[in-house]
């Protein structure tokens, strides 16, 4: 939560704050002011982390079916491969929503010791979609935090994106990247650095190649657009945010993969890295 405050800056100081201002990745005098701030108390990077695994989705596997988000790729489970790429980063506190076999993460994860993490699990008793699931986490989120999907393979620079959110101001970023197959996804629009529009699988006219990559920062802020109940952080949250130009998009050109479909886990397996 950010409060309005009223402070008294030496000319020459100002003159110089003033400079950094471009109208575009620092938009007010305001912004450059918490910026520096934020830099010379060496503000840490995000320690928090929900991570989205209550979906329906799942694969046959040797006549068993499995959650996608428990699909193994070359000796870890999808869920283990984005706690580790987070972990790495400075992310140890995990809050994980599960729903449909939930029992299946909660007893292979645990509490996270296992990993060097901490878990703690939000369960959907009834579906409530990834909006729900993040209201659901509130009482668990304290400052900036970072919400993934539990059932794509993905390595981005958490870092590098906190940085590029904080100079951009806004409430949310979201994680974009390029594909060759765009009608498959959410194709995400973008106006400069900010989130324009969304359209979720597009069978004709796609207007891009950029896609929705399933990771996001949120301010905590962004709780309070999610619905009660069931709902969908691609229709009930991201659009009220790009209406209001709070919602940025970093585009980003790591490894990313979705492993919904029994080509996309084959194609996983030969080319995924171990983390």
């Amino acid at each position: 939560m950010k409060e309005r405050i009223t402070i008294t800056i030496d000319e020459d100081m100002l003159s110089s704050i003033d400079a950094q201002v471009d109208g575009t990745v620092i938009k007010n005098r305001s912004h450059a002011i918490e910026l520096n701030l934020s830099k010379a108390l060496q503000r840490k990077n995000i320690s928090q982390a929900v991570i989205l695994a209550g979906g329906p989705y799942e694969l046959k596997i040797d006549r068993k079916d499995i959650p996608t988000t428990m699909l193994e790729v070359n000796g870890k489970t999808i869920l283990e491969h984005n706690i580790l790429m987070l972990k790495k980063q400075g992310i140890k506190k995990f809050i994980i929503a599960v729903g449909h076999k939930k029992e299946i993460i909660k007893n292979y994860l645990k509490d996270g010791k296992k990993l060097g993490v901490e878990i703690t699990y939000i369960e959907e008793d009834v579906p409530l979609g990834t909006a729900g699931a993040l209201k659901e986490a509130a009482q668990h989120i304290s400052g900036t935090f970072l919400v993934c999907n539990g059932d794509e393979l993905k390595s981005i620079d958490i870092k590098e994106m906190y940085e590029y959110h904080r100079k951009q101001g806004t409430l949310a970023t979201i994680a974009v990247t390029t594909t060759m197959n765009p009608k498959d996804y959410g194709v995400v629009i973008l106006n400069g650095n900010r989130v324009y529009s969304f359209v979720e699988k597009p069978k004709e006219n796609i207007p891009t190649n950029l896609i929705n990559a399933g990771l996001y920062i949120f301010e905590p802020e962004v709780i309070n657009e999610a619905p009660e109940g069931y709902g969908r952080l691609e229709e009930d949250v991201f659009p009220k945010l790009a209406n209001r130009e709070e919602c940025a998009g970093y585009v980003f050109y790591g490894e990313w993969q979705d492993v919904r479909s029994e080509e996309a886990l084959a194609q996983a397996i030969k080319n995924w890295n171990n983390d």
